[in-house]
This record gives structure tokens, sequence and C-alpha cells, in this order.
């Protein structure tokens, strides 16, 4: 048997024309994330991982309508996330079970043709903004509000979810955000999906695994847990005290290191300038500047640097969002990447089944039980 990496790390389980991570260099079909987080909407990003290419303006605009088109929700989902929308449970729990029902309410789930499946990816990526918006309103016993069609996703998002028209600064950094958590090559949740559908399981099954995956503090959920240490932090004067106690006790700094850059991760330097932005347009600096302090004591007393999740939660938080939707926003984003990952899969398909290295005990022999 060949050699054992433990978490797969440094395997190559597959090839995709998607995205890269090369010398610390995150890449969309070859465009470099911070050329994209500058300049794309997240419209152009989705088409972009589906098709490999960035769309012309009349592409751009048929795609944006298709999505619009596709966003709101049918009746019977809503009249089951009025069911569980107050049950105390993570709302990843409820954004798993509620893309599970939208494969059993969509009558061509099972269809495995190519445009069924694309179909089937557009229905998904337009619906999800709106179940976490629906989601959040509902459990405060507020109405769900439907997409207006003259609103961006990322607008749209913000509206479904506060009620309110977003200011163009507010939609510019929900955009970034969702542009940079869109995609991420072969990581945890993605691999699910792909390994999911590498069954021929539908696209639903995929998704849903995925944000299985995507829920846990290693992955997704390590933005919400930023948010809960800057809250207990306070205040810029406790950062070093917290910290400390921190290491002594050998408990980990959630936002920071990641598997596969050495160097830092490029996508977190893109959310930390719109975290300074957001904050000095409101006057009050100071989630920036606990972030900026802790990046610092960190940087210094283990030379590690900040990645996409630290200044996410920072970004969010002043967005308004509330804390336990910060991977729901995730699942927002990365169905993009998770969608056109089950979508090559499918195109070259093979079944994903490695093998494990047994070390348990060997050459038992079977003892009756009355001799046990």
């Amino acid at each position: 048997m060949t050699e054992m990496n433990k978490g797969l790390e440094g395997v190559i389980a597959s090839q995709t024309k998607i995205s890269s991570i090369i010398d610390d260099r995150l890449t969309y079909v070859g465009y470099d994330i911070g050329d994209l987080a500058e300049h794309a909407s997240f419209e152009e990003v989705i088409y972009l991982l589906w098709y490999y290419r960035l769309p012309n303006k009349r592409e751009l605009a048929i795609f944006q309508e298709q999505l619009t088109k596709e966003m709101k929700l049918g009746h019977k989902i809503i009249a089951s996330l009025a069911v569980i929308a107050h049950e105390k449970v993570h709302p990843m729990s409820v954004m798993r079970t509620m893309v599970s029902m939208l494969g059993v309410y969509d009558k061509d789930s099972e269809g495995d043709s190519n445009l069924s499946n694309y179909s089937k990816a557009m229905k998904l990526v337009a619906k999800m903004p709106t179940l976490v918006a629906a989601y959040a309103r509902m459990r405060k016993d507020e109405v769900p509000l439907q997409p207006r069609g003259d609103l961006s996703l990322a607008g749209n998002f913000l509206y479904m979810l506060t009620g309110t028209e977003p200011t163009p600064l507010h939609v510019k950094a929900m955009n970034r955000a969702l542009v940079l958590h869109a995609e991420h090559e072969m990581n945890a949740s993605t691999f699910s999906a792909r390994v999911c559908v590498a069954t021929l399981s539908d696209i639903y099954s995929g998704v849903t695994a995925a944000i299985g995956s995507l829920k846990g503090a290693l992955h997704g959920g390590a933005n919400e847990q930023v948010m809960v240490m800057l809250a207990e932090i306070g205040d810029e004067s406790n950062v070093v005290a917290y910290l400390d106690a921190k290491l002594a006790k050998k408990e980990k700094i959630m936002g920071f290191g990641h598997r596969v850059y050495e160097n830092g991760d490029p996508r977190a330097q893109y959310l930390r300038d719109m975290c300074e932005e957001l904050t000095t347009v409101t006057g009050d600096t100071k989630w920036y500047d606990i972030s900026r302090a802790v990046e610092q004591y960190v940087w210094d007393k283990k030379q590690l640097k900040p990645n996409v999740d630290f200044y996410s939660a920072t970004v969010y938080h002043c967005l308004g969002i509330d804390q336990d939707l910060f991977t729901p926003i995730f699942t927002v984003s990365r169905i993009a990447g998770w969608s056109a990952h089950i979508l090559e899969q499918y195109e070259d398909n093979r079944l994903i089944r490695p093998r494990a290295e047994y070390v348990g005990e060997t050459n038992n022999t079977y003892i009756p039980v009355e001799e046990r």
C-alpha cells in the first residue's frame, strides 16, 4: 500500500480548471483573486467558475436575470422554514435541511442531463441568499421579503436581510466578501461535494454534504469563533492580556494560519482593507482597531498571518449581521464553487474511493458467546 498522508495533506485528488493555489497565489480560472475582488461582481464570478470565462455584457445581463428569477422561494419551502425557524439549533443545521428540501420539491431533482444539472445549479445559487435572509427574518417573527429585480445578488441579500435598501458601500463590502469566499480549490466542503456526486448522486445531495462539512469550526465555522474572541476582548487595551492567557492554556487563536498557504492567505488583505473602509465611514473603528492589534500580537508571538475568516467576521459585524449567520453567509458564496466542482465532477467522473491503513488487532478467532 502507498504511504499514508494523515488528513490527505498534499495528496492530489483530482484535476480541475476552476481554481488554483500556487506559491500562495489564488486564482479563479487563471484570474488573480485580487483582480476579481477589486473589479468583478459576484455574478461574473459565478459565470466564470461555471463556464471558465468571463461573460460579455449581454451574457451577464441574461445570467443576472436568470438568477433573479430563481431567487424566489416556493410556498412549501417558506412553510417548512416557518416550522423550524424557531428551533434552538445552529443556523447551518437549518440550511442543511432546507437545501435537502429544495431537492424534495424540485421535480427535476433526479435529472442527470448536462442542461438539467446547470438548471439545478442556477436554482441553488440563486435561492441560497433568499433562504438565509428568510430564516434570519422569520426567527425574529418578521415577514420574509421577495428579491428585487433592480438589485445585484449582494444587494438583494442585504435588502432581504434588513428590509432596507443597502448603501453602495455595504453592497461593495458584501460583494467583495462573496467573491473572496466563492471558491478555494479542494477544501474540505468541496471535497465532500465531489465525493458525494462521484457516486452519481444528485446535486442537492452534493451541496447538502458540503454544508455539513462547512459547518465545522475548523472550516466555515471559524469566522463565528473569531467574532466570539473579539467580543470577549472588548477593547484594544485588553488584547495582550487576553491572548497571553489563551496561549498559556494552549488554546487555538481562530482566524490565523492555513493548511495550504505558507506566507499568508492572499484574501485576508482585501477584507482587511474593506473593514478599514467600513469602520472609517461609520466613525467607529473599535473592531478594526482590536483586529489589527490581535493580528500584530499573533505575528509577534507565532509568526502567523490572518486567513480569510479573521477579517470577514469584522466586515459582517460592521454590516449589522448576526454572528451566527456568518457561516450561512459563507454558503451563499461558496455554493458558487461547490456547484462548479459538482458540474466538473459529472463531466469526467470516477468514483472517489481511497484506502485506509489498518492499525488494529490481527489474527483474532471467534469465541462462542457462552465462553467469553
